[in-house]
């Protein structure tokens, strides 16, 4: 599954615990990242920086489910489960 374009949802659910540029502590879950743009994308996607955590993301119909909204929800709900 190639990444929905505009969606967000892995930028803006999950905690990172790793440095982010502008986010040295990381980022809590909920927070969307300081990288996120105003139209939901990565704004250091193509970036050295980019944390491997990012990095090593891969969209996958079980996480993103349908739409943007649907992905929101799964993610968040995965964070809760995995706290």
């Amino acid at each position: 599954m190639k990444c929905r374009e505009g969606c967000g949802a892995c930028c803006i659910a999950p905690s990172i615990s790793s440095p982010i540029p502008g986010m040295p502590e990381g980022k809590p879950a909920g927070v969307a990242c300081i990288n996120l743009t105003p139209d939901n994308r990565c704004g250091i996607f193509t970036s050295p920086l980019r944390p491997p955590v990012c990095s090593q993301f891969a969209a996958d119909p079980q996480v993103c489910g349908e739409n943007a909204d649907e992905a929101l929800m799964i993610l968040r709900w995965w964070e809760q489960q995995t706290a």
